[in-house]
């Protein structure tokens, strides 16, 4: 192995120095016989050391007319000046060094100066090459450096394969240091966080000081090399929190850490926006925060990058939604006069959604996965209460449309829903701030609330809200009365549940596929009525405890069981006000304690 220090050029004998002109660049003491002019600088210099070693200028000497020609223009050299005075004090014999940050320009001089073997051993072509092939790529570090450097190059730095050694060298030294860190990760998974981020690979600090075209073959690189795809991750977020700019409070970094961004435009943002999607890992056990696909979406859909490139992180949300925090689906709009929140984009992830969990149900013509702990049940019940919830937090925009709101409620299937209280809530909030809609409207929309679906408290909520119209509160009214008359009875809604699972039963000349697709629908109408028999079950052993409190109230007050049972059940109402689920006729009007007219987040309905 040869050393970095070692690659100086050879002084054997005493030679003239350069002056520090910034005009001319000549010899102190000795004249010299030709000029040559590099990009508006003049270096007066003599023509046999160049021409002993620059097969370019000997044969510009050798073609020129006039056998004392004096001056001589390059044209376009890499490096420009600065470059081509490392190449002249090379043809002398001065002394420098070759390092990582000026090798690029020396290699690509070289090779535009024509300074090969052939001319003289050991020209300035082999010696950059030796100090690329035995110190560059077998450092990462090196390597990442001289990458950059090439940055700044013209096309002849590719043609030399600067580049492209560069880049293999890099997803080598990774995979490299993926083995050797091997088992320092399996200490780290048995010790604490702060060390476990800790043994994150150092290495995507390097990369991320690339330009994006050089970041991404070296990425595809490191995908072909094996290189782990949460490293590749890793990489891809750092690189994003150093070169895209900011969004306000939806950033997804740290915006201290974010590189100055004056020298970025809108069409550079675009073009990394849609390189670093591409360059996500498509192996499905890699797991991207889902934070970081949120920023990128929303990035992307500021910058207007392309509809591919949107609908694959749509996509990859849509894979995870279940596990989505409702902050993260509060993406603004960036269009004028639109409502304030992106409800297109929540919604074409739902459609992605429910496509996935439809193709593992075709996947499997078993009934296993029917069940109520399956996969698909449960990740369509979160995300069922996700939508809830996050349908509460829209309605109070005032530019939200019926259609958009809507269309965000019967998207999602009856069976996503154990209780309609979430559903109750958002359409409340909607009809509180929209007071303008006709009955015809408010009809419309409350038609999607199941009234069998809300709770002991909803209930009391709905049956004293002026704004639902008038029908939907005799249907509360009616439903409670049944609910009470079974409570009393001791029926559990057997009835009810028999006559459902009776109504669906597939008929014999149907048929295969269109049987199962019956058997699976009432399959799911099962697992709801069964969800729904448990909060019932769980509402009736509330009152239970109500009833057994009364009956030791009643033996020693004297208060009778009847008042003891009502009173118990106003206690536990969540909807209801302070005053025991009362409510003024004026709630329409009425605005929060604090007298703010904003949006309130996560507020209960009053």
């Amino acid at each position: 192995m040869v050393s970095e220090t070692s690659f100086s050029s050879y002084n054997r004998s005493p030679t003239p120095r350069f002056c520090n002109s910034f005009t001319t660049r000549i010899f102190s003491d000795v004249a010299g016989d030709v000029t040559i002019v590099v990009d508006g600088e003049s270096f007066l210099l003599h023509k046999f050391p160049l021409v002993s070693r620059s097969g370019k200028i000997r044969k510009m000497v050798a073609d020129a007319k006039d056998s004392n020609i004096s001056k001589l223009e390059l044209l376009n050299l890499p490096g420009g000046p600065q470059t081509f005075e490392l190449a002249m004090k090379f043809c002398y014999g001065m002394n420098f060094e070759i390092t990582c940050a000026n090798v690029a320009r020396l290699r690509c001089a070289a090779e535009y100066l024509e300074m090969t073997e052939n001319y003289r051993e050991e020209n300035l072509i082999e010696r950059t090459e030796i100090y690329l092939n035995e110190v560059v790529v077998q450092s990462l570090e090196k390597s990442g450096e001289v990458l950059s450097t090439c940055e700044m190059l013209p096309p002849i730095a590719e043609e030399v394969g600067i580049p492209s050694r560069c880049v293999e060298a890099i997803a080598m030294n990774a995979c490299k240091e993926q083995l050797v860190s091997g088992l320092s990760r399996l200490e780290c998974d048995s010790e604490s966080t702060e060390l476990r981020s800790g043994c994150l690979e150092w290495w995507v600090e390097d990369l991320s000081m690339l330009r994006i075209d050089f970041y991404q073959r070296v990425i595809c690189a490191m995908g072909r090399m094996g290189v782990r795809p949460d490293s590749i991750v890793g990489s891809l977020v750092h690189y994003a929190q150093g070169s895209l700019k900011g969004i306000g409070k939806c950033q997804i970094w740290n915006p201290a850490r974010t590189r100055p961004t004056s020298g970025l435009v809108e069409n550079d943002q675009k073009a990394i926006v849609e390189t670093l999607v591409s360059l996500m890992p498509t192996e499905k056990s890699s797991s991207i925060p889902m934070n970081f696909l949120f920023g990128m979406l929303r990035m992307a859909i500021m910058v207007d990058a392309t509809i591919a490139c949107k609908l694959e992180l749509e996509r990859r949300i849509a894979v995870r939604l279940e596990v989505v925090l409702l902050d993260d689906l509060l993406i603004p709009s960036v269009q004028t006069g639109d409502s304030l929140f992106d409800v297109d984009t929540v919604h074409r992830i739902l459609v992605n959604f429910l496509q996935r969990i439809e193709e593992e149900e075709n996947e499997d013509c078993g009934y296993e996965s029917e069940c109520l702990g399956s996969p698909s049940h449960g990740s369509m019940l979160k995300v069922g209460q996700l939508i809830d919830a996050y349908l509460a937090e829209i309605a109070p925009d005032p530019y939200l449309s019926l259609q958009k709101f809507i269309a965000m409620i019967e998207i999602l299937p009856d069976y996503a829903r154990v209780i309609d209280d979430g559903l109750y809530r958002a359409i409340d909030i909607y009809l509180k701030a929209h007071s303008m809609l006709t009955e015809n409207e408010c009809k419309k929309l409350c038609k999607f609330i199941d009234c069998q679906k809300l709770s002991q408290e909803a209930c009391n909520h709905a049956a004293q809200n002026d704004r639902l119209p008038v029908q939907m509160a005799v249907r509360v009214l009616y439903f409670e009365q049944l609910r009470l008359k079974d409570a009393l009875s001791g029926s559990s809604g057997d009835g009810f549940l028999s006559q459902r699972i009776s109504s669906g039963v597939p008929s014999a000349a149907m048929s295969p596929r269109d049987n199962y697709a019956s058997l699976r629908r009432e399959n799911r109408e099962l697992k709801l009525e069964v969800s729904r028999m448990r909060v019932r079950l769980s509402e009736l052993e509330k009152e239970q405890m109500f009833m057994k409190q009364g009956m030791i109230d009643k033996a020693g007050n004297g208060k009778t069981f009847l008042t003891s049972l009502s009173k118990g059940i106003g206690r536990i109402g969540i909807f209801s006000g302070p005053a025991g689920g009362k409510r003024h006729k004026n709630g329409r009007k009425s605005r929060g304690a604090d007298g703010k007219t904003g949006r309130s987040r996560r507020h209960s309905v009053s």
